[in-house]
């Protein structure tokens, strides 16, 4: 039977993996790109899966005073869509990292 000292250091070395893991799915994370649409691609929006913001782009026929309303709601739209996007490889990420671990189905990790 292990002694008490022996689980607790293997518990602070399975934390410092757990936390070493996280750092790199993190970084992994700030290298992927996304790119959200809307308008049928009149409006685009490229972002880090992490969720910062690369660059928007809008075709020049929204480039008009009277469409600025449609306009403003492409570009919120396109910012959800990229969200979105960056949400969905930020949640297959981390469910990667959590099944190597033998985690339980449904166990969270916090990020």
């Amino acid at each position: 039977m292990k002694s008490m000292e022996e689980m607790i250091k293997a518990a602070q070395e399975a934390a410092q993996t757990v936390q070493a893991q996280m750092e790199e799915a993190q970084a992994r994370l700030e290298s992927i790109e996304v790119e959200g649409k809307s308008g049928g691609g009149l409006v685009s929006v490229k972002a880090t899966a992490k969720g910062r913001i690369l660059g928007v782009s809008i075709d020049d026929s929204l480039m008009k005073v009277e469409e600025k309303g449609i306009l403003e709601d492409l570009v919120a739209a396109a910012f959800n869509d990229a969200r979105d996007r960056a949400d969905a490889i930020s949640n297959e990420e981390m469910s990667k990292m959590s099944s190597g671990m033998g985690l339980p189905a449904g166990f969270k990790l916090p990020f």
